[in-house]
């Protein structure tokens, strides 16, 4: 059984271009089939956000249509619910990488709050990429990954083959004219090889030990990935 980094977003809000605050959070299938794909796998599951403090869902990731139906829904409510782990974060300045094996980042637009500015967050992600442990990133996750730079400057991840939400799926979210930023732009701008596939259909880009997914349907089948390079 190895022991898995869940690093989670403690943003409740992402700041648009406008200066107003849209709710937000982490995305809940982004969690819950990743932890669930863990569990089943036998392992171990750990929790750290910025300052500690216990992750929010974003409530949108709970409705019906981004769940399959109402079944959906209500079996991704229960399942956070009983995952104690989330109630009880480490604070993410805290965490030795030495104690985990590999390390996850759900997304949710919570990453574009804090993340991708967290310098405790970047100094982990690169040390977990130059440890060669398994590292999955999702959706926008990799935002996180714009704080993770070097000494001269430039961004650990440049040159790697690296997905995200892309800026199709953010116009078609209707927020790409809303955001200050687009994750797609800003990752091609730090010198990742972003790799694009079709809007919502699942896609994961595994580089070395990075593992990337771009969009939540992608969530699974990075987790199955990050499951094998465990075995």
């Amino acid at each position: 059984m190895a022991k898995i980094l869940f690093v989670v977003t403690g943003a409740d809000h992402w700041t648009l271009a406008d200066g107003t605050q849209h709710p937000t959070g982490f995305w809940a299938e982004e969690a819950v089939a990743p932890y669930e794909a863990f569990k089943a796998a036998g392992h171990e599951i750990v929790v750290a956000t910025p300052g500690g403090v216990v992750p929010t869902v974003d409530q949108a990731s709970l409705a019906p249509e981004f769940n399959g139906g109402q079944e959906g829904a209500d079996k991704v409510a229960v399942t956070l619910a009983e995952i104690s782990e989330f109630l009880r974060p480490l604070k993410l300045a805290e965490v030795d990488l030495a104690d985990y094996a590999a390390v996850f980042y759900p997304g949710g637009h919570g990453p574009m709050e804090d993340l991708a500015v967290d310098a405790d967050s970047g100094r982990l992600l690169t040390a977990a990429l130059t440890s060669g442990k398994p590292l999955g990133v999702v959706c926008h996750g990799p935002a996180a990954l714009l704080a993770a730079t070097k000494e001269d400057g430039s961004n650990a991840f440049a040159g790697y083959e690296v997905t995200g939400f892309t800026n199709v799926e953010e116009t078609q979210s209707g927020f790409a004219e809303k955001a200050k930023w687009l994750l797609q732009d800003r990752l091609v701008a730090a010198g990742v090889d972003f790799q694009e596939g079709e809007p919502w259909a699942p896609k994961v880009v595994v580089d070395r030990n990075l593992i990337t997914g771009q969009n939540p349907a992608s969530s699974a089948p990075l987790a199955a990935e990050l499951v094998k390079k465990l075995a």
